[in-house]
């Protein structure tokens, strides 16, 4: 019989989820009190270094998807 881990629950799952996003609450607030000297205006908005973020992991992933893989994309009988 295999070993029940951690993630099998979904009430384990939930709770994981719910503490990830707390945290992020957590750290968006702690922004509001740190004072940030950025090079540029934008740099001091509240949440901006998330939102940066955010929106950097979703264009690679889209780069990836629409540009890069058609690139490097074989078709399925390339080895027969």
């Amino acid at each position: 019989m295999a070993k029940k881990h951690f993630f099998d629950k979904p009430e384990n799952v939930w709770r994981f989820i719910r503490g990830f996003f707390a945290v992020c609450i957590l750290l968006i607030g702690v922004d509001i009190f740190v004072t940030i000297h950025g090079e540029f205006r934008w740099e001091e908005s509240v949440g901006f270094y998330a939102a940066f973020g955010f929106v950097a992991c979703v264009s690679l992933v889209l780069i990836a998807k629409y540009v890069l893989r058609p690139l490097v994309k074989r078709r399925e009988d390339y080895y027969d």
